[in-house]
Order: structure tokens, then sequence, then C-alpha cells
């Protein structure tokens, strides 16, 4: 069997993927306080409130502190001459080979929580599909992104 492939995306990925968990459990938390002031205002029991604020906690608890650094754990990537080893999943591990005479294009995103923390993804496109190696620093997916470009154009030549 193969080994697990060596690189790791950035530290501050937890940090960014925190953010962005904290983003999304806001609005669970908005809706959970619009229906106890709805509760209150009307009369409805309050049982509702309860149990959407336990649901909520435990979610808060598992998207924000726990998914984060066990994502980071599984996350790794690793780039040969032929090929792209990907891998990440938490219960489902998916691993991924690119073949390089696949790639058609490949590129570096960033969105603003990224941004903060100086990362960037780095995402490769095929003709079937898109993969993605999120969370790397910037010169890391600059140079990363060059040099799948680079190991693809050789492979175009040769076919």
């Amino acid at each position: 069997m193969r080994q697990p492939p060596i690189n790791t995306i950035a530290d501050d990925a937890i940090k960014a993927w925190k953010i962005s968990a904290i983003i999304y459990i806001s609005i669970l938390w908005i809706i959970i306080v619009a229906g106890l002031v709805i509760s209150i205002i009307f009369n409805f029991p309050l049982w509702y409130t309860v149990i959407g604020s336990l649901i909520s906690g435990l979610l808060h608890y598992l998207f924000v502190y726990l998914l984060p650094k066990v994502r980071w754990k599984r996350w790794r990537y690793e780039v040969f001459e032929q090929e792209i080893y990907i891998q990440h999943g938490i219960i489902i591990v998916s691993r991924t080979l690119v073949p390089m005479i696949r790639v058609q294009h490949v590129d570096t995103k960033q969105g603003p929580i990224l941004k903060k923390y100086q990362l960037a993804s780095v995402t490769i496109s095929t003709a079937a599909t898109t993969h993605e190696i999120p969370a790397l620093l910037e010169e890391d997916a600059a140079s990363l992104r060059d040099r799948i470009s680079a190991l693809a154009r050789v492979n175009e030549d040769d076919v």
C-alpha cells in the first residue's frame, strides 16, 4: 500500500476554518434567539428553544473546536512528476491521484478569511472535476501552482 502524502497544509488553516464555522453557527444562534423571542411574545412552550440551544451548542463545539483540528491533521498532499496525490477526510478518507496529463489548469484562490492569515488554496482542474488543496501559505500556493503547471506542460509535450 502506498504511504500517505508527506506535505501538510498551513497551521493557520485551523484558525481560518474556526472563523468560517463561527460565522455559520452564528446564523443558527440568531435563529434560536429569534425563536426564543417569538416564544416569549406569543407564550409558546420554551422547550423548543431549549432543544434548539442544546443542538446548537453541540454543533458549535463540533464545528468550531473539534473538527478543524482533526480536519487539519488529515489533510495531506504530495506532488510527483507524473501525479498529484491528495488525501483528506475524517470518517471517510479519500485518497486521490490526479495524473499530470489530465491537468487542464491550476489556480490559486483566496477569500477574505484566508487573506487575513496570508493563506491561499490551490485548485487543480481536470476535464472531469476540480480538486482543491486548501489553506497553504501564499508563497507555497504560488510555487505549487507554478510547479504543477510546469509539470503538466511537460507531460502535454510527451503526448
